[in-house]
């Protein structure tokens, strides 16, 4: 790799830490009740929200009245997003006059909104009018976001009681992450890339004349709008002539910010961050892999000072960013290799023996190698989903790269609030096993953790692996399910394990090469969502609540520290040990059987 990818690498990782310290003291404050002078001025529009929404922001609920709002108002924002496209056809703001979207991928897409995960099995500019972007996708950028941060708030307070029936109130606790922390990111980043290109109007889509007619093929529309298909479920084409391109717009630049701070990832274009109307520039590049790592990273500090130690929160943002780093390399120097058929086939550099410039397949020139690859790795780490080159064509180990951090349960930095609370069950697993091998009831910040919260961290922990191993199995053994792949051998079971795995762990990227607007592959994929969503959460507020009702427990001299470099040992080795046993196996039938049959024409 070459001295300017080592800059921008550099230059990114330090303008991360730099810019994640800042903002993780001020989320602590406004989670704190302490708002800084800056803000107060929103703290009248919060009190109206309250009022209209007969909120009573004083009332402490238990972690079960806790997890029942939060699933209602999930519930509600997914019947929102699911109505929206139903209805499409007939509603404003739909100047392409879109037809309305079929069941199962209404279901899929309402599904993976309401869990921040943001899978897509459309194109947004060809399925989706305005209307349904910005009231049902945006808005549920912001409160899928805010939810998932709510649940850690919640979690935090669990260490910091002691003797207390309540968790917080989610409905503050939500509204506060929305008002105070996403909304005004989101308009700050929105404006900046409105500057560097990105559209954001509410014009119907624009048309050029084309020089020369194109045929091409396309598929058959029924009566009912929608495409019509065959036995297997691919779609009947048909041949077209086109003598005009129109060019999509829409309000794009809005829903980017909120979709990469909110590690969203959903895509207003289909093309997602590779589409020029979406990331037009480097420097709109750069900040949006910022917007995607800023508010996880940041959390860790809001972490520290919450439970009164800033060293508690550093050692966890060690263990992230150790494992992060290491996985980044390894993916860039990958594509910086890449492949060696080329040298077979003689198009490699005389020099090197290598292709000349890495491998450039499914990568913008404008972004290049080590901007694909950081932002590949970004994006699985923090349950994002978004893409600026197409993980299809990555070579077999630089696509691992990102499939393995969706599989470690997305706590490599995750999404926001979800990746923080995951990893802190990886800590909790951490100190327990520590504690068995003393012989003494494991503690972590002042709590015992016993047979519950071990029970429920397991629960949290088993749960999205049992998701994508059972949902890669049964997807490879129907024929309704082979029928989705289009590249068959290692390469096609890896797009399907990718595409479970990140639906089992609410990631939304997706290798590509999979059909999988399909009725089954939108009914599976939502239903792993669903799981992977809720049965990592409740587990964790259940974990909450059984914190919060203990009592603080003083440090002694068989307490484990777990501020050391050693817990950050402890706590990389539980993460990469579950993700590694659970995981080598299928990963050994994909990319692993890929990479070895690649190198093999040497």
């Amino acid at each position: 790799m070459t001295a300017n990818g080592y800059l921008q690498l550099g230059l990114y990782l330090v303008a991360l830490m730099g810019l994640a310290w800042p903002l993780g003291l001020y989320m602590a404050r406004i989670y704190g009740g302490e708002l800084p002078g800056f803000v107060r001025w929103i703290k009248p529009l919060e009190n109206g929200v309250y009022r209209l929404c007969g909120v009573k922001p004083g009332d402490d609920m238990p972690w079960t009245r806790y997890a029942y709002a939060m699933l209602a108002f999930n519930l509600l924002g997914f019947l929102a997003v699911y109505a929206l496209q139903r209805l499409q056809v007939w509603l404003p703001l739909n100047p392409e006059g879109l037809p309305s979207t079929t069941a199962d991928l209404a279901f899929n897409t309402a599904v993976s909104f309401a869990t921040n995960t943001n899978w897509q099995s459309y194109g947004g500019e060809t399925t989706l009018s305005s209307l349904t972007q910005m009231a049902g996708l945006t808005v549920q950028n912001f409160v899928s976001a805010a939810s998932g941060m709510a649940v850690l708030v919640a979690l935090m307070r669990g260490f910091t009681r002691k003797d207390a029936s309540g968790v917080g109130n989610f409905w503050v606790d939500m509204v506060r992450s929305t008002l105070y922390i996403l909304l005004p990111l989101s308009l700050a980043l929105s404006l900046v890339l409105v500057s560097q290109g990105v559209v954001q109007t509410l014009s119907p889509h624009a048309n050029a004349a084309l020089v020369q007619a194109v045929e091409y093929e396309q598929p058959r529309i029924g009566p009912d709008g929608q495409a019509m298909k065959d036995a297997k479920g691919r779609p009947i084409m048909e041949k077209a002539t086109a003598t005009k391109q129109a060019i999509a717009l829409g309000p794009a630049a809005s829903q980017i910010a909120i979709k990469q701070l909110g590690t969203n990832g959903g895509g207003f274009f289909n093309a997602n961050s590779a589409h020029p109307f979406e990331n037009p520039t480097p420097l709109s590049n750069f900040l949006e892999m910022l917007a995607i790592l800023i508010i996880p990273a940041a959390l860790c500090f809001t972490f520290g000072r919450f439970v009164g130690d800033m060293r508690q929160g550093g050692a966890i943002l060690a263990a992230m960013t150790i494992v992060f780093a290491a996985l980044l390399a390894v993916c860039v120097g990958a594509e910086q290799s890449g492949n060696p058929l080329f040298d077979r086939l003689g198009l490699a550099t005389q020099a090197s023996g290598l292709q000349a410039g890495g491998n450039m397949e499914g990568k913008e020139t404008r972004f290049g190698v080590v901007n694909s690859a950081l932002w590949a790795t970004a994006t699985a780490a923090a349950s994002n989903g978004s893409v600026n080159s197409m993980h299809d064509s990555f070579t077999p180990i630089g696509g691992l790269v990102p499939m393995w951090l969706i599989q470690l349960g997305e706590v490599i930095y995750g999404g926001v609030g979800s990746g923080l609370y995951g990893m802190i069950v990886f800590a909790l697993i951490g100190v327990f096993v520590a504690g068995l091998m003393i012989g003494r009831t494991p503690e972590y910040l002042g709590k015992k953790i016993e047979a519950f919260e071990v029970k429920m961290a397991a629960v949290a922990i088993l749960v999205p692996p049992l998701v994508v191993l059972v949902g890669t199995a049964l997807a490879v053994a129907l024929d309704v399910g082979k029928a989705g792949i289009l590249n068959p051998g290692a390469h096609g079971f890896s797009e399907i394990l990718y595409a479970l795995s990140s639906a089992g762990n609410n990631n939304g990227s997706a290798f590509g090469g999979l059909t999988a607007n399909t009725p089954f592959y939108n009914t599976l994929l939502g239903f792993a969502m669903l799981l992977a969503r809720y049965w990592l959460a409740v587990p964790v507020l259940a974990i909450a609540g059984a914190l919060a009702a203990k009592k603080i427990v003083p440090a002694s001299a068989g307490t484990l520290p777990t501020h050391t470099p050693l817990f950050v040992v402890l706590l990389i080795g539980t993460v990469i040990v579950v993700g590694a046993l659970t995981f080598v196996p299928a990963l050994a039938l994909g990319p692993v059987v890929e990479h070895l049959q690649m190198i093999s024409v040497k």
